[in-house]
């Protein structure tokens, strides 16, 4: 039987989650469970306290209250994931100011990670999910926390979130989660090994998928525009000095940064192996 309060560790902080109604639990558990904390001490002080329920009203909207917040209400398991998500997210901006928050996916590859950054729709869960079975282990698929004094990398295994189902062969596994909303699938049934440590910054790929190219293309791209786009995919770039351009620089200029427009997600896989590996020089 799942418990109804359980605890998640992300980014060094703790969050209790009190959840009332067993099918949003084991939504929960399902997306988060790379997060788990297992072994809970009874004298724990959570940093988020969350409590989800239903209301009283014949509608049975879901209710999730973050201790100290106004209640917030959802229609629907997808509208309460993502709702769930954007709070948890904003908060644990505000409490780890110390790390620049990139809207972005990150892949280990060769013992580096690798950032995949686009725009909604451009692609970059679905690249995600193509490389984890070329070699790549997965970090995350849209948070990646970067510590500005060492430029390491800080993972954010929850599922991988996904709209559509990818094309073949890059099939999806039977225990996928849907919603409402999206797809999710659960960091036990990747294919690959999932990162459980800081590792450092090599590069960025900011990802556009075009359809109507024959090939994929991977174009280098410069320090001055890389930092461009690095600030416009930051989530918490007030939190810094100089409104967050100065580290926006920072990253781009450790970065080998790169604009890569994918097609066929096999060939667009082989093209980001190529260019990584002689980066890495192999």
């Amino acid at each position: 039987m799942l418990l109804s309060v359980f605890w998640l560790s992300i980014f060094d902080r703790k969050i209790r989650v009190q959840c009332d109604v067993t099918e949003l639990r084991t939504l929960l558990l399902g997306v988060y469970g790379g997060l788990l904390q297992a072994q809970v001490d009874d004298q724990w002080q959570p940093d988020l306290d969350y409590r989800i329920y239903h209301d009283n009203d014949p509608d049975r909207k879901i209710c999730m209250h973050r201790l100290g917040q106004n209640v917030q209400y959802a229609e629907d398991d997808g509208l309460f994931l993502y709702l769930f998500e954007k709070d948890m997210t904003v908060a644990l901006e505000r409490i780890r100011q110390d790390l620049y928050f990139l809207h972005a996916a990150a892949l280990e590859y060769r013992g580096r990670i690798h950032l995949l950054v686009a725009e909604s729709g451009g692609g970059k869960s679905t690249t995600c999910w193509a490389l984890l079975h070329h070699g790549f282990h997965y970090a995350s698929d849209e948070l990646a926390p970067v510590e500005l004094g060492t430029m390491l990398v800080q993972p954010y295994p929850h599922a991988l979130c996904l709209k559509t189902e990818p094309p073949l062969p890059y099939r999806i596994p039977e225990e996928v989660i849907y919603t409402s909303r999206t797809l999710h699938v659960p960091v036990e049934v990747l294919p690959s090994m999932v990162v459980d440590r800081f590792v450092a910054l090599q590069s960025i790929l900011f990802v556009r998928y075009n359809p109507a190219v024959q090939s994929p293309s991977m174009q280098s791209v410069s320090t001055a525009q890389a930092a461009a786009r690095v600030y416009a995919n930051g989530l918490n770039q007030l939190a810094h000095p100089g409104d967050g351009l100065d580290a926006a620089l920072q990253i781009a200029q450790h970065c080998k940064c790169y604009a890569l427009e994918s097609t066929d997600l096999k060939a667009t896989c082989q093209l980001v192996q190529d260019t990584l590996d002689k980066d890495l020089n192999i």
